[in-house]
């Protein structure tokens, strides 16, 4: 019995015999070309399952005929690096801080190469300009919370803040309200204190003379009795008209109820020792320093 076929009289071409509420389906097979297109798609998928790491395992993942891995690959680029770079390069963990800027060649190669490692590194939080943000400092000013020496930089980028590396910057602010140290009032109170000391306005009826008795209890013994800040405390000054955070009042009234304590990483187990020298000269030469 031969099978009778169905053709669409409108364009010609036979259905598959399927229907449906008087809508037939064409039988139009892909382009041969296409077809060929996607074999081929299909067969280098698994040469490259076969050539490259691409299935996890219970203990790792497939290596790979070519034992091809991205850490390797890095490694060959840099080393290629560094060998363009040449004995330059290499001065650069050997020579002082003070030495490199002073010497226009590697002072030239460093903020080359510390701008390069602060894009990679530390563009994400204090911004590809260096500029900062809400809760990480600009860079470009002259307001340093751990000071803006080139030791210091060095010190500070090598074990970072609050980062759990021994070496680092421990210093934080204190929860008073959470802690129970201040009540609400005496929060708001020292708030208003606060704004006072770098020219901002204080809300109406403020007390700002019970603000001061309380600040110089509580908090003059990191900020100093003028609210100048204690850089070996990270402690900020007060005075000038640069905020980490905001110098708004309920900001401050956030800071001092619940405390502020932001961590920085330690650069020193990630980044070899002249790349951390270049990214301190590099920040020591944005302007701040």
């Amino acid at each position: 019995m031969v099978q009778q076929t169905d053709v669409d009289p409108i364009s010609g071409t036979a259905t598959t015999g399927h229907e449906w509420d008087g809508i037939k389906e064409l039988n139009t097979p892909m382009p041969r070309w296409w077809l060929w297109l996607f074999y081929a798609t299909i067969i280098w998928a698994v040469a490259y399952w076969v050539v490259y790491p691409a299935w996890p395992t219970l203990t790792g993942f497939t290596r790979g005929l070519l034992g091809y891995t991205d850490r390797a690959q890095v490694a060959i680029e840099t080393a290629a690096s560094q060998q363009t770079r040449g004995d330059k390069a290499a001065a650069l963990a050997q020579v002082g801080l003070a030495d490199i800027e002073k010497d226009p060649a590697l002072l030239t190669l460093a903020r080359a190469q510390g701008r390069a490692a602060f894009g990679n590194n530390c563009a994400p939080c204090h911004g590809v300009g260096a500029t900062g943000a809400r809760g990480y400092p600009n860079l470009n000013d002259d307001d340093w919370l751990w000071g803006g020496s080139l030791d210091q930089i060095y010190q500070t980028i090598r074990y970072g803040v609050r980062s759990g590396h021994p070496e680092a910057h421990q210093g934080n602010m204190p929860a008073f309200g959470k802690q129970g140290m201040l009540k609400p009032d005496e929060i708001v109170k020292v708030a208003n204190y606060t704004r006072s000391l770098s020219g901002l306005s204080a809300r109406p009826g403020a007390e700002l003379v019970p603000g001061k008795k309380i600040f110089l209890d509580n908090c003059a013994v990191c900020h100093g009795e003028d609210g100048k800040g204690n850089q070996e405390l990270g402690a900020p000054n007060l005075t000038d008209a640069i905020w980490l955070y905001s110098p708004d009042e309920a900001t401050i009234i956030e800071d001092i109820t619940n405390g502020r304590g932001g961590v920085m990483p330690a650069w020193v187990d990630r980044l070899d020792p002249a790349t951390l020298k270049a990214v301190t000269v590099y920040v020591h030469t944005l302007g701040g320093g």
